[in-house]
């Protein structure tokens, strides 16, 4: 699963593919998914190091978005956390909330990306009512 957020963490493209699959083949059909949700407004997507090679870039480019991969410091040992990654993180975070999601059950990649999309709406109306509660 491939995961594109803002810099909230909202949801912006998802991406479901069998694991044989490498992560630096998605990189057009996903950032074509950003784009396409931004109004063609991206420029620069932080990535980890799974979406490097000339291949990512160029797919990256195409789109109109450039690739900054985030890597993990060589002189650090155990838990480091990295600038930028830690949004992408923090929203699988929140979707490992949902029971559902915890394993891969699903025999349909459809039905997968539909009960991510679901929970993300779900975590997006609970910050909202809480703002809203907050507000008033």
């Amino acid at each position: 699963m491939h995961l594109a957020v803002d810099t909230l963490g909202y949801l912006l493209a998802l991406l479901v593919t069998p694991a044989n699959e490498q992560d630096r083949h998605q990189v057009a059909e996903l950032t074509q998914q950003v784009q396409e949700v931004t109004g063609d407004s991206v420029e620069l997507a932080f990535v980890d190091q799974a979406y490097t090679g000339e291949q990512a870039a160029q797919d990256a480019a195409v789109n109109h978005m450039k690739l900054e991969v985030v890597k993990r410091p060589e002189a650090n040992s155990g838990f480091v956390l990295l600038p930028r990654r830690w949004v992408v993180e923090r929203s699988q975070g929140w979707m490992a909330r949902f029971r559902r999601l915890a394993r891969d059950y699903e025999h349909l990649a459809e039905t997968l990306k539909g009960l991510h999309i679901v929970a993300f709406a779900m975590l997006m109306l609970r910050q909202l009512t809480e703002l809203i509660l907050q507000s008033a």
